[in-house]
């Protein structure tokens, strides 16, 4: 027996309610926590700036599904693979039929899962909501060029950077600016 990450399809809306759930069974004992290893709704970290508020929350990257790290022994996988079937909001396991022994995902898969959830060591990913477009009027609010007001003339989503267009002694000059240092100018 091994550990493997498996994902679990469910009701959208309800990955929260059926992460408590598996918990509580495995509180109870109706599921063996040497078989159930762990439990996780992916969610990722996403910063809006509104109204000049830089404000921070959760997301579900994956809506409809869970991560369930199992140790499933060659016998016996049936019982608990069935338990939590029978979880109000759960459909069933990626992959397979309700009859087959579930599959998991590869190392890598759930690795990638994990990082983007920022559940494994390293630089947490945190990504920007951004609203802005080329020709939005900017005032710069952080950095080196705080204070300076310019226009967007490109918007790279990938590095999450603006290069705005600024007056600096009268001369047009472009300044590459991260998407939390500026704020629209309305």
């Amino acid at each position: 027996m091994a550990k493997n990450w498996y994902i679990l399809h469910t009701y959208t809306g309800y990955e929260g309610k059926i992460e408590r759930t598996i918990r509580q069974l495995l509180e109870a004992g109706e599921l063996d926590a040497s078989i159930v290893c762990d439990v996780k709704v992916p969610v990722e970290e996403i910063v809006e700036i509104k109204d000049g508020k830089k404000r921070t929350r959760n997301n579900k990257f994956l809506p409809g599904y869970i991560m369930l790290e199992l140790d499933l022994p060659d016998l016996g996988w049936k019982a608990t693979c069935n338990t939590i079937r029978r979880i109000t909001g759960v459909t069933g396991f990626v992959g397979t039929n309700p009859s087959e022994r579930p599959r998991p995902i590869s190392a890598e898969e759930a690795k990638n899962l994990l990082q983007k959830a920022g559940e494994l060591k390293g630089e947490k990913p945190v990504h920007v909501k951004h609203t802005f477009a080329v020709g939005d009027q900017v005032k710069i609010t952080d950095g080196p060029f705080a204070t300076f007001s310019g226009s967007v003339e490109e918007v790279n989503l990938e590095k999450e950077k603006l290069r705005v267009m600024v007056q600096i002694f009268g001369r047009a000059t472009p300044v590459e600016v991260d998407l939390l240092q500026v704020e629209k100018i309305v």
